[in-house]
């Protein structure tokens, strides 16, 4: 069998803008009342094809990341796709982010003429690409968790012709939930732990490998957690709408945000990972309270729509259940950041039967260093997306 074409890439950088009415500005600086999102379209030289990936994160910046280029290589035409909120999620709001989705949408099918639009959910893309056909497909949401005005029902997003999963988690409220560290028992002071739930002092009295009944103990000290933080947004919320500002924001600090009994303990939900002692950004206690960690620095809004357990939209599996397009979801068995039950979850969410999975043996969650995992992985999407009839 032949080698596949490799194609030259051009890569051109372009902008969106529109008019969005606010009570308040969410973004640094810019013209009031106006979005500007950037992205870029990776384009095969010589390739006529129709079909457009769309990659987009809710805060990541996807330019340069393998999947987009290798597939774009490949012959198959990407949008890699920024939100209002690059690479800073303080102020994010999911419901505003699936919007800038739909100018993205939109543009490609509008404005460069392509006529299959596939949405390429990766990592933290997977629960937002979800979010977005979902609304698309049976728009409802009219405000925000919040209740702050979004016309989601009424911007007439355009629906995708297919959904990928790739290497994607099930959603940024749940992984946050899971990776939460419940010994914080001050959220203004982390130095103040509960000792039986704390990973990560080896004097505690439970450690790895964790018996089910830590787990489960453990697992519900996170909830309530997330519990607790709700509550105390919901209560400055009401007392900023009660003293009259109810525009004005709050922002605050979650502390210890890596604390899964995952990354010490690999028998829990096992895969080829590196361990233990070890997640997608290094040494788990280190990265549960450094600055670059998730869900670090919020505002309450924020909290509410992109990180509450309870109260946030984007769940993928949720959100996956009335999708009627096809599906493919990929996963890879040394992810150290999305581990297989996220692929489980995702897949058994998805509510009809034209869906497919596929794990890529030793990959890792950024391919780094492993071109032929990568091109396995592109050989995969393009195989399916052939079989579907979505090349054109």
């Amino acid at each position: 069998m032949a080698d596949p074409k490799v194609y030259d890439v051009e890569r051109e950088a372009f902008f969106l803008y529109w008019t969005e009415k606010s009570a308040f500005k969410e973004t640094y600086a810019g013209a009031m009342d106006t979005v500007v999102v950037e992205g870029q379209h990776l384009k095969p030289k010589g390739s006529d094809s129709k079909t457009v990936l769309i990659f987009m994160h809710p805060s990541g910046i996807m330019n340069l990341l393998p999947m987009p280029n290798a597939l774009a290589a490949a012959g198959i035409p990407c949008l890699t796709c920024g939100s209002r909120y690059p690479n800073n999620d303080t102020a994010l709001i999911m419901e505003k982010v699936i919007l800038d989705m739909g100018h993205y949408i939109r543009y490609a099918k509008e404005k460069l003429g392509y006529e299959k639009v596939i949405l390429a959910g990766w990592s933290g893309g997977g629960s937002l690409s979800m979010f977005y056909q979902s609304q698309a497909e049976n728009p409802t949401i009219e405000t925000t968790p919040a209740g702050d005005p979004v016309d989601v029902k009424g911007a007439d997003l355009i629906p995708a012709d297919a959904v990928l999963q790739l290497a994607a988690h099930v959603s940024r409220a749940i992984i946050l939930t899971e990776w939460i560290d419940p010994a914080v028992a001050d959220e203004l002071d982390p130095e103040k732990r509960i000792k039986a739930l704390d990973l990560y002092d080896e004097t505690a009295p439970n450690q790895p490998p964790y018996s089910a009944d830590f787990l489960e103990t453990f697992r519900a000290a996170q909830v309530a957690r997330s519990k607790r933080i709700d509550d105390f947004v919901h209560d400055k919320l009401a007392f900023l709408k009660k003293t009259g500002r109810p525009n004005e924001e709050h922002c605050f600090v979650v502390y210890g945000t890596m604390a899964d009994p995952r990354w010490l303990d690999p028998t829990i939900d096992p895969n080829d990972r590196k361990a233990p002692n070890w997640c997608y950004m290094g040494e788990p206690r280190v990265v549960n309270m450094m600055p670059a960690g998730i869900a670090r620095f919020c505002s309450l809004r924020s909290w509410l729509s992109q990180w509450s357990y309870a109260e946030s939209r984007a769940d993928g599996p949720k959100c996956a259940a009335g999708i009627k397009v096809p599906f493919l979801v990929i996963d890879n068995s040394a992810d150290d950041g999305c581990t297989p039950s996220h692929a489980e979850r995702i897949y058994a969410g998805i509510g009809h039967d034209d869906k497919e999975r596929h794990t890529i043996k030793g990959a890792t969650h950024y391919y780094i260093g492993q071109p032929d995992k990568m091109g396995e992985a592109v050989t995969l999407v393009v195989d399916w997306l052939g079989r579907k009839g979505m090349l054109v």
